[in-house]
């Protein structure tokens, strides 16, 4: 068993920061190490952060966004087109799409997608909600923005029936050669989803 080199206060830092996505035991180490060294630029303003974090957030009641206010800044700005939902199956997907620009519409935060292996069914998700948004006579498109994963596309089959008889065209995300690839590198599944969803030039 390896033996502790720093007070059970740092360790539990760093255990901490070990949890975070890409951050492993060895990274984890070398963050806290930062952090402490920085103390006042830069813990001292993250401990705040991270309190008014606790204190402030909340999930938006129309998208299931994140934001600090309820409902959420995407919802309340006047700018996007009500028209059209974009349906995503987490927050980190919406703030990859919002960093795109490409896009100025509202969304839909599914909470995940539909996967009955780990338990994870309709009841489970915000599809209802989605589906009455999707009635609403202003909405003329929902875009799926789902994974290319089989319980992405599980999801997006089991909304697009639901919307069926709702008065909206449904969309998803085109699968294929990803911008700046080269065809040798890519599986077969990509390739083929690329050759079904070809475009004329």
């Amino acid at each position: 068993m390896p033996r502790s080199t720093a007070g059970p206060e740092i360790e539990r830092l760093i255990q901490l920061l070990a949890r975070l996505p890409g951050l492993g035991p060895r990274s984890a180490r070398r963050a806290a190490l930062h952090l402490i060294k920085k103390r006042e630029p830069l813990m001292a303003p993250l401990t705040a952060a991270l309190q008014a974090a606790i204190d402030k957030i909340e999930v938006c009641k129309t998208c299931g966004n994140i934001d600090s206010q309820n409902p959420c800044t995407v919802c309340t700005d006047p700018r996007r087109d009500p028209s059209v939902i974009v349906t995503v199956a987490d927050v980190a997907d919406l703030w990859a799409l919002e960093r795109a620009a490409v896009l100025n519409a509202r969304y839909h935060v599914l909470g995940g997608t539909l996967s009955p292996l780990d338990g994870v069914g309709p009841d489970d998700l915000t599809i209802d909600s989605l589906v009455s948004r999707a009635h609403d006579p202003a909405v003329t498109e929902v875009i799926l923005a789902l994974n290319a994963t089989v319980d992405g596309q599980t999801t997006a089959h089991y909304i697009t029936d639901l919307l069926r008889d709702a008065n909206v065209s449904v969309t998803r995300l085109a699968h294929g050669v990803p911008v700046g690839g080269e065809l040798d590198y890519l599986d077969e599944g990509t390739l083929s989803a690329a050759i079904r969803s070809r475009t004329p030039l």
